[in-house]
Formats: structure tokens, C-alpha cells, sequence
């Protein structure tokens, strides 16, 4: 099956809650990680606790590279371990990747990561040097076996730097570079309607969420600034069509659920009742 369609019904299945695994050692309990001889081990365990925990209430899975990298060579073990269990599950998994570059770099920037040990469903790209940054990944998504998501406005403060820049016409550069990437996704379209080309679009500005929706009709979004960044549901529930058409990432608050509980040793647990509680309020602010 496509892997939109894919994740587009497992949205219908079991809600829109990505679960972003930026595994950052120090959310993870000291006596956890005594139990293990290294650090690899413990990243790992820890994953995949929450993941066996979760399969049941959480779309996909988002695994932030740069917490693994900055690990070094046991770090990118404890990556690849994880994306591979994830494939494993038979679940969807995003690595966040945001690569930007173009020509032979890019190809093996997508070699890389849409093959191989680092394997995964779906990666994150900048298309901000322009166009000929994402060509390089299109036969992967083409094929109907792969998908990206590309940013096109974001949660962060710094958006407003470059983004929300205006253009001759009066839009934003982020509504032109959104439509760009629709446009060139309309080569690698699913049946549910939506392209493997899809987009990260930010709930933390929710101003332009309307608009968005209606102007990216066809793109599928991966909407971070949920939780720790101070995104809300009824945030979210104006990026969605009818509780579907994208996925919404919380990371720290869903791994870090455990704490002030008294029982870190139960974090998988913790976990799984916090992306029930998530998933439970955006349907309900979705009318669903």
C-alpha cells in the first residue's frame, strides 16, 4: 500500500499522535540506564518500551537524528536500532532528518536514509535552497513506497525571519513555497487524495491555519508546536480535515509523562496514558 494511504488510515484507526523519540539520555531514568553495560543499550530499551507501549493509540513515529548524533557512533547504533525495530512492528516511522541539500549530496542523503541502516518511511527536508533540494527524493516517493515532509512554515519564533517575508504579490513566502511543493508533489499522489510530498506546518501560528488547509488541500501535514511548545487542540483541529490529513508530534511531553509520578520505572506506562490523553482531546476539539 502507498505509504500515505498507509498512514492516512491508521490516522482513521487510532487518532493523529505522532511520537517524537528525541530520546535525550536525561529523560530517561538513572536506574533505567543502570541496568544496561552501555548508553546505546539504555536509548534503545527505552524506545522501544514506549513503542510496544503505544502501538495502539499512536499514528507513527518521529525519531530526531540530532539526539543520536550528538551520541556519536553509539548514538547512530541506538538510531538505526530503533528504525529498524519500528519496520520490524510494521509501523510507520519519520526520521527527522532535514536535510537541504541538492544534486549527488542529496541522492545520497536519500540513499542514506530511505535505504539502508537508517531506513525509514517518511523524512524531514528544507527546501529553502529551493526545488532542486526535494527533486533527488522524488523516485523514492513516486514509487509510493516512501514520503517526506517538507518545511514550509514552522513552529519556532525565527519563522517569522525568513517565512513570513512578503512577496511582490503580498503572500508570504511561506504560503508560496507551500504551494511550490503541492505542486511537485502532484506526481506522487495516493488514493486517499493527499502526496507523499507532504509538509511541516507549525500549530503555534494559528492565524493562517485556515488558509493553509484550503490552499495545501492535497498535502499531507506533519504539524509540530503540540505540548512543550505551547500548541493546544483546538490549535491543531484547525490544520486537520475532519480529525485527518495530518499528524501532530509531541515529544518531550509524551516521554517525559513519568516524571513527578514516583514511579520512573513505569515510563512506558506514563507514556501511553499521555498520547491517550492527546489523542483523546484533539478528537474531541476535531468534533470527532
Amino acid at each position: 500500500m502507498n505509504i500515505v494511504d498507509r498512514l492516512y488510515e491508521k490516522v482513521e484507526e487510532v487518532g493523529v499522535v505522532c511520537l517524537g523519540l528525541d530520546t535525550n539520555p536525561s529523560y530517561i531514568p538513572e536506574e533505567y540506564i543502570n541496568k544496561f553495560e552501555d548508553l546505546s543499550e539504555a536509548i534503545f530499551n527505552f524506545n522501544k518500551e514506549i513503542i510496544d507501549a503505544t502501538t495502539d493509540v499512536v499514528a507513527c513515529y518521529k525519531v530526531q537524528i540530532a539526539y543520536y548524533e550528538a551520541l556519536g557512533l553509539n548514538g547512530l547504533k541506538a538510531y538505526s536500532r530503533t528504525v529498524k525495530y519500528l519496520k520490524e512492528r510494521n509501523l510507520i516511522s519519520i526520521g527527522d532528518i532535514k536535510r537541504g541539500d541538492i544534486a549527488d549530496t542529496a541522492k545520497m542523503y536519500a540513499k542514506a536514509h530511505l535505504e539502508g541502516d537508517f531506513e525509514v518511511d517518511f523524512v524531514t527536508l528544507s527546501p529553502y535552497m529551493g526545488l532542486d533540494s526535494i527533486e533527488p527524493y522524488m523516485p523514492y516517493l513516486e514509487s509510493g513506497e516512501k514520503g517526506a515532509f517538507a518545511l514550509v512554515r514552522t513552529s519556532n519564533k525565527g519563522a517569522q525571519d525568513l517565512q513570513y517575508m512578503n512577496c511582490e504579490d503580498g503572500d508570504k513566502v511561506f504560503y508560496k513555497v507551500g504551494e511550490k511543493l503541492q505542486n511537485l508533489g502532484e506526481r506522487a499522489m495516493a488514493k486517499c487524495g493527499y502526496s507523499n510530498l507532504g509538509a511541516v506546518i507549525g500549530c503555534t501560528h494559528v492565524d493562517e491555519g485556515k488558509i493553509l488547509r484550503e490552499r495545501l488541500g492535497k498535502t499531507f501535514f506533519l504539524i509540530p508546536g503540540y505540548g512543550a511548545q505551547g500548541g493546544k487542540a483546538e490549535d491543531v483541529a484547525i490544520y486537520l480535515k475532519n480529525g485527518n490529513g495530518g499528524v501532530v508530534n509531541s515529544s518531550r511531553k509524551i516521554l517525559l509523562a513519568y516524571k513527578g509520578k514516583d514511579d520512573d520505572m513505569n515510563f512506558a506506562k506514563y507514556a501511553r496514558l499521555e498520547a491517550i490523553s492527546m489523542r483523546d482531546e484533539i478528537r474531541k476539539a476535531c468534533g470527532r
